[in-house]
């Protein structure tokens, strides 16, 4: 806690860093030490529900995203079907090609 005990007094302390050291801040003792401390669990706790806030906005939109990537995932297979059906193929996993037909596929043609 940053509550320390000096002989019989206790003085409240705050722990930051600076330039990658921890430093403590003397803020009082008795009813400042009180005030500061108070100060400070406030602002904890509205960092805590900032981040819950912030947390919950998150999952929401990544329900939304896994939605959107379940109709995404949807529209291709049907898309696939049709292009299938219609005698279009994928080469190598690339892109959706028409299928020759047997007389384009010698090389000579019918003319």
């Amino acid at each position: 806690m940053p509550w320390e005990q000096r002989g019989n007094q206790t003085y409240y302390y705050r722990s930051k860093r600076v330039g990658g050291r921890v430093v403590k801040e003397y803020l009082g003792g008795g009813v400042l030490g009180m005030l500061a401390a108070e100060t400070d669990e406030i602002e904890r706790e509205q960092r805590a529900d900032e981040r819950a806030q912030l947390q919950a906005e998150r999952d929401h939109w990544a329900d939304l995203e896994r939605s959107a990537r379940e109709l995404d995932d949807l529209a291709d297979g049907l898309a696939a079907v049709e292009l299938l059906t219609a005698g279009f193929h994928r080469h190598d996993r690339g892109t959706w090609r028409r299928r020759r037909d047997e007389s384009e596929r010698d090389g000579y043609g019918t003319a």
